[in-house]
């Protein structure tokens, strides 16, 4: 089966699910109050199911969707977490986003209807798939539904200005500090640790994402380690002093 606005052909593992499972996948869900069903009511969640065609799993490294892919669907991460990258004027890959459960992915296709970015899986991941065009559909009856593709879509505009102003006004220091804040907060929203969690995103796509070299990226960590502000293990990082890094990020 091929995944509509995707070039990603389904393995045996994406398969096609029921609305019985979906409930239960949904209601069992941690990061659904992160979703689009936020806010419905019990009628109108079982009118989002009835539109959600399937479950799409994906090994690390591949392709949820390419850019310049025909766009027709959202998909909402449930399990794992993804990148979406770019590709900058000189033909060089730019990380644009990092993504992890409870986010939205394929906002990008819905102006020009292709996809203007790639998102590549950074583990073994799971997706709902949530056709666009029924979905306005169904928004277009249910005033909450449509609130909350709104809130979406902001929240992406949102992280895009944040980017952007990482990118354009901070210090190197300042753009890790910062990035390393917003795990920790967007963790702590999902129900994990806010001080201790694994970097799915290597060294050098941190770098990509935060507009630094690879060696920047890496001596800083090594910085803020010998400095005690965090304790860091291969992937795995501990935030020591809260304190100080926001500070150091301008956080108030």
């Amino acid at each position: 089966m091929a995944i509509p606005g995707s070039s990603h052909a389904a393995s045996p593992s994406a398969r096609i699910v029921s609305i019985d499972d979906l409930r239960a996948h949904c209601s069992s869900c941690s990061m659904r109050e992160l979703c689009l069903p936020f806010g419905l009511g019990s009628g109108e969640i079982e009118q989002l199911f009835a539109i959600i065609g399937s479950r799409v799993k994906l090994r690390k490294g591949e392709a949820l969707f390419r850019n310049g892919a025909a766009f027709s669907a959202l998909f909402a991460i449930r399990l794992g977490s993804m990148k979406t990258t770019m590709l900058s004027d000189d033909g060089r890959e730019q990380i644009a986003g990092y993504h992890m459960p409870g986010d939205i992915l394929g906002l990008d296709g819905i102006s020009s209807g292709r996809h203007e970015c790639e998102a590549i899986a950074l583990e073994d991941t799971e997706t709902c798939l949530i056709p666009f065009e029924r979905l306005e559909e169904v928004a277009r009856e249910i005033p909450a539904l449509q609130h909350s593709l709104h809130r979406v879509v902001g929240r992406e505009i949102g992280q895009d200005h944040r980017q952007l102003l990482l990118l354009g006004s901070m210090r190197a220091e300042e753009r890790l500090a910062a990035f390393l804040l917003s795990l920790s907060e967007r963790y702590r929203r999902r129900g994990y640790s806010s001080t201790e969690f694994v970097l799915r995103m290597t060294r050098e796509e941190i770098g990509s994402f935060l507009g630094l070299k690879l060696e920047t990226v890496s001596r800083l960590f090594s910085r803020f380690q010998e400095e005690g502000l965090v304790q860091v293990q291969g992937r795995a990082v501990k935030i020591v002093d809260l304190p100080t890094l926001k500070k150091l990020a301008g956080v108030h």
